[in-house]
């Protein structure tokens, strides 16, 4: 491996470190999701510093080549965190319809008591009840 191989490693991995702790810090990624990019920074991190404890990693699972040792882990933390989210995104889906019938079971309730609200006019426009999308 050239010097500038392995410094690049070095200088990629701890990118990636740096970015998830300040995206953590910032509060714009939650611990649970930070995890799995966390394994990933700390594993090319020890990868770039000892390569061949990569190399000793491939022989010992019977893989010939540390490269497709390094695409199989990749690969298997990307599906990791494709999974998490979808299981994320069934809760919410969940929890979305289940507010979406309160809230309809509620407006029947105050049109049964004669107090339905007055619906949006078109000139109030979704900004006016949050129905804007721009939280990130």
């Amino acid at each position: 491996m050239t010097l500038r191989a392995y410094i690049f490693g070095i200088v990629a991995a701890l990118f990636v470190l740096i970015v998830v702790v300040s995206l953590l810090r910032h509060r714009r990624l939650r611990e649970r999701h930070a995890a799995w990019w966390l394994a990933a920074g700390v594993l090319a991190l020890l990868a770039g510093i000892f390569p061949e404890s990569l190399t000793w990693a491939a022989r010992v699972t019977g893989i010939e080549l540390p490269v497709n040792l390094v695409f199989f882990v990749s690969i298997t933390i990307l599906f990791l965190v494709s999974l998490q989210h979808s299981a994320e995104l069934t809760r919410l889906e969940a929890k979305t319809r289940d507010l979406a019938e309160t809230v309809a079971l509620l407006e029947l309730r105050l049109r049964e008591l004669g107090e339905a609200p007055r619906p949006p006019s078109e000139e109030e426009g979704p900004d006016r009840h949050g129905d804007a999308h721009d939280e990130g």
